[in-house]
């Protein structure tokens, strides 16, 4: 007999076909069906055929095909050639969550060389993991306040723009791109570590500032949200950190929806503050680092240059800019896009 006969019932065996109907009912046909694409004309077919033929419907509504792990010379694996990876070395080796987030990297359709000796996304998708955990610590020493409220531009700017990673991303999974919505979120990851942590946390520190208190919702609003977007690749990481402040799974928790802070800011919140700001930060990172000083030296005054909507926009999170630049004075120019000059360092003290 010949051996699709079998696995061309796949989805009526494991949906409960004529042992329990409410269950079948339920499940078929299925959404989804995974599956490589050196069986699409024997699985697949036979598969598809069999349904038509015992049910008259289709077995699924999508069939998600993915590529092949190929060597480093993009040479097709197999033991009679030796190339062959085992993955309980590389999961042992690298963790769970990283190879999760290699295998969620590649599109559907596409090979994917893979070399065992330099495993470069596995090592990214460690790093990944581990910054996730870093940043969640981090989030949660600050308390949030009691009625606290999203009041501050900068805050309110962030969360706009997480909105938009939420909507790109749950589009992109509905369409079974799940490598799109890793990117989209991992992108905006790294800009909320790299930049909006670094511009917010003196204000979330300071107890006596009036935007601490949205700052430190912000900041957990943010968290709440990434975990649940970075949950389907980083799983164990995101209900680890999930654990530390919610109860439950983060796999069973609502899928984040935009919530729309913006519109509770009044005219200075601009979803274009973040960035705006993120590029002055950088502008003042590279001055200091061509001068050869700590990140930390004092800043006596420097000038930025920018297009009128973009001044205003820094000017609305002047004070993070100013505190996280160790910034005394700020003098404003008009300019065709975004640049930091004339900055004057502060003397620094010798030991």
């Amino acid at each position: 007999m010949d051996t699709w006969a079998t696995s061309s019932l796949t989805p009526q065996l494991a949906g409960g076909w004529e042992r329990d109907n409410e269950l079948f009912d339920l499940v078929f046909p299925y959404d989804l069906r995974p599956q490589g694409q050196d069986i699409i004309r024997t699985w697949l077919f036979s598969t598809v055929l069999r349904s038509d033929l015992e049910l008259d419907a289709l077995p699924w509504r999508h069939t998600g095909i993915s590529g092949w792990i190929l060597d480093p010379e993009r040479k097709k694996m197999s033991k009679s050639k030796g190339n062959v990876v085992t993955p309980a070395d590389i999961l042992d080796k690298h963790g769970t969550d990283a190879v999760r987030y290699w295998a969620a990297s590649s599109r559907l359709g596409a090979d994917a060389a893979f070399d065992p000796q330099n495993p470069t996304q596995v090592k990214i998708g460690r790093r990944l993991a581990i910054k996730v955990l870093n940043a969640a610590k981090f989030v949660l020493s600050f308390p949030v306040p009691e009625g606290a409220r999203i009041t501050h531009a900068l805050d309110a700017s962030m969360l706009a723009t997480l909105d938009d990673v939420v909507r790109e991303a749950t589009k992109a999974f509905d369409a079974y791109d799940h490598a799109r919505a890793l990117e989209v979120t991992e992108a905006f990851f790294w800009t909320f570590c790299d930049d909006y942590l670094e511009l917010v946390k003196e204000r979330a520190y300071d107890r006596t500032d009036a935007g601490q208190p949205s700052a430190a919702l912000a900041l957990r609003l943010a968290l709440s949200t990434l975990l649940r977007l970075l949950a389907p690749v980083l799983a164990f990481a995101a209900e680890e950190s999930w654990s530390w402040f919610e109860e439950g799974s983060v796999h069973s928790a609502p899928w984040p929806e935009p919530q729309g802070y913006l519109d509770a800011v009044d005219a200075a919140g601009d979803r274009t503050v973040l960035t705006t700001v993120s590029e002055a930060l950088i502008g003042i990172r590279r001055a200091k680092t061509e001068a050869k000083v700590s990140q930390k030296t004092a800043v006596t005054t420097l000038t930025i240059a920018a297009p009128a909507a973009a001044t205003e926009a820094l000017r609305a999170a002047e004070g993070d800019l100013r505190a996280v630049g160790r910034i005394d004075e700020i003098v404003y120019a008009e300019g065709e896009t975004v640049a930091v000059s004339d900055i004057v360092l502060a003397p620094v003290e010798e030991a």
